[in-house]
């Protein structure tokens, strides 16, 4: 649709949208800011590394890198103790073998990830557990023998 001769697009657009707001200058007094980080006072207005701002006078906004902390694996890892735990889950008691594997493959992310007391912690219980488990199973063991000897040797004598 061609506008027509009469119509006046400058007088027309005025009524759609609204012009934009007057310009105020909110600038604070020349001078350095107060620096409360430690870091060197910076004079306002002042052109950055980057050059001026978008606008003619105005200091650009420099923005920090983000700061990525990344972990490492520990240097002396602690023993996860995983073989000893799947043994005593599998052969002695299953309940404590499970809680032991557990705890094993805590020490083991936790040695992963770089922190030393949860490490620690996780391998301190998973070898308490481990030989509980392992301590059960030996007492169950010998009194199963023993059951098995005394019942054997009351059938054979009539």
């Amino acid at each position: 649709m061609e506008p027509q001769e009469d119509w006046n697009t400058s007088e027309k657009s005025k009524l759609l949208q609204p012009g934009p707001p007057p310009y105020q200058d909110h600038q604070p007094p020349p001078g350095n800011f107060q620096s409360t980080s430690g870091y060197q006072a910076q004079q306002y207005g002042a052109s950055g590394p980057y050059g001026q701002g978008p606008y003619p006078g105005h200091a650009a906004v420099i923005v920090q890198p983000a700061v990525y902390v990344t972990t490492t694996p520990l240097v002396y890892p602690m023993p996860d103790y995983l073989g000893y735990s799947i043994f005593t889950m599998l052969c002695c008691c299953l309940p404590l073998g499970i809680t032991a594997l557990v705890f094993s493959i805590n020490t083991r992310n936790a040695n992963m990830s770089g922190q030393q007391q949860l490490a620690e912690r996780n391998s301190k219980l998973a070898f308490t557990l481990n030989n509980t488990a392992l301590g059960i199973g030996i007492v169950f063991l010998v009194l199963y023998v023993t059951l098995i000897i005394v019942n054997s040797k009351n059938h054979s004598n009539p």
